[in-house]
C-alpha cells in the first residue's frame, strides 16, 4: 500500500477518533489538534469561514472545549 493510500485509508479514522475522544483530551493537545486540522483544512479548501465552522462543531458537540 502506497504512502499516499495509507493516508486517504487511515486519516479519517484517525479523525472520527479524535472527534470521539475530543472532551477528554488536554486542551494543550486540543488547540494543537485544532490548529493543525485548520492548517490542512486550507490546503483542501479555500473557505475562510473553515476555522469558525470547525469550532462550533467542536463547540455544539463536545461540553470541554476551547475556543
Amino acid at each position: 500500500m502506497s504512502d499516499q493510500t495509507s493516508e486517504t485509508r487511515f486519516a479519517p479514522i484517525m479523525g472520527a477518533a479524535a472527534i470521539h475522544l475530543w472532551a477528554e483530551l488536554p486542551a494543550e493537545i486540543q488547540q494543537k489538534l485544532f490548529e493543525h486540522a485548520v492548517v490542512i483544512g486550507h490546503r483542501a479548501e479555500r473557505d475562510e469561514s473553515l476555522r469558525e465552522q470547525l469550532a462550533k462543531f467542536l463547540h455544539d458537540n463536545h461540553a470541554r472545549t476551547l475556543r
